[in-house]
């Protein structure tokens, strides 16, 4: 099985893998775009070429993401590196809120501070007349990634691996996401949200309040509204200040040889929220991949309890009311699975529409 297939790995043994982007275009005029720009950031080399052009299986709706490799000659003597070109979505966003140069400095912030592993950000181009809209330009990691599609509970690499090994990957992942919150707030302040806010909490709120009726303009979606109101009414008590990663799951981190991580990925909707919205998103993300599908926790992975004593215990922040942190995880991702539904043009009336079975159990969720 191949183990480096770049920022956005997958099993090769999953059946009929297919490209997942908002976009695709020419890979070979890319290629000509790209080592042109490669030469004006890079004066010293000589001979610039770009192959290996790829957009990676599986990869996310929200942006155009694309693999290559860069080979040049410098002082006589040959070079090369894997890097990956993310490109700013330019129409049919998933999200409404445009984040994507703070995403470019969340990820600069996070490689400098070294509590994490991330891919080394290389340069980003702020005028969109190259390539039709903003792009940045990372390098490219090797390793593996735990697939949502089908569930690694089920398939794959991870369901394949030794228990021990599945402790190893459970331990250091549940540990890189507490490490996030070891990166002071007031180092990403570039993430505050302009407004009015008691405190930057609200700011999560704010952005999901504004989000509901971006997806919901007609007032439709009658659950989805009657469990925000229900989780405003009954904020919790334990607000920890934190960076918010924003899709925080096993599935965004790339796994090396030795089963540990090797990068943290997809940090496009981060915020100032709160150090528990991760832990929550984590929680709710992990129980949708196993017991959620009716399928066994795998030997080595951890438990729900197990995640927040290891979490709690390595960032230093109590995990008191997580319960309404998975709640509010599980209403954001029914946002999401509506706003995806209405890309692919499926979306029902959202009139008489109401949310599944995963809403229903938000309702009944005993977190107050």
């Amino acid at each position: 099985m191949d183990r480096s297939s770049g920022l956005k790995g997958r099993d090769t043994t999953v059946a009929a893998p297919t490209v997942v982007a908002p976009e695709v275009r020419d890979l070979d005029e890319l290629a000509r775009q790209l080592g042109g720009w490669l030469g004006d950031k890079m004066p010293e080399a000589r001979e610039i070429s770009i192959s290996n052009l790829s957009y990676p299986l599986g990869a996310g709706m929200s942006h155009e993401t694309i693999l290559f490799d860069a080979q040049w000659r410098e002082d006589g003597a040959p070079q090369q590196r894997g890097m990956v070109v993310r490109i700013k979505p330019t129409g049919l966003p998933v999200y409404q809120d445009d984040m994507f140069d703070r995403q470019y400095a969340l990820i600069k912030l996070m490689h400098r501070a070294g509590a994490v592993p991330v891919a080394e950000p290389l340069w980003f181009e702020a005028e969109g007349g190259l390539l039709g809209a903003p792009f940045f330009v990372i390098e490219k990691v090797h390793g593996r990634v735990a697939v949502s599609y089908p569930p690694y509970s089920k398939q794959g690499w991870l369901f394949d691996s030794a228990p021990a090994d599945r402790r190893r990957t459970w331990e250091d992942a549940v540990r890189n996401l507490a490490l996030i919150q070891t990166v002071p707030v007031a180092e990403a302040m570039f993430l505050d949200r302009p407004g009015t806010f008691s405190e930057r909490f609200d700011q999560e709120l704010d952005r999901w309040s504004r989000y509901l009726d971006w997806i919901d303009p007609d007032f439709g979606l009658r659950l989805l509204r009657t469990q925000f109101d229900r989780l405003q009414e009954q904020r919790p008590a334990n607000r920890p200040e934190g960076i918010v990663w924003g899709d925080a799951r096993l599935g965004n981190m790339m796994i090396g040889n030795d089963y540990k991580v090797v990068a943290v990925m997809d940090w496009e909707q981060p915020s100032l929220g709160g150090a528990l919205h991760d832990l929550g998103w984590w929680l709710y993300s992990d129980h949708l991949q196993t017991t959620g599908r009716g399928l066994p926790l795998l030997e080595g992975m951890g438990s729900r309890d197990e995640t927040i004593a290891l979490w709690s215990k390595t960032c230093g922040k109590p995990a008191d009311d997580i319960e309404w942190y998975e709640a509010f995880a599980a209403f954001k991702m029914e946002c999401l699975r509506y706003r995806m539904v209405d890309l692919d043009g499926r979306m029902p009336s959202v009139v008489s529409e109401e949310p599944g079975h995963r809403t229903k159990r938000m309702l009944d969720a005993p977190y107050s």
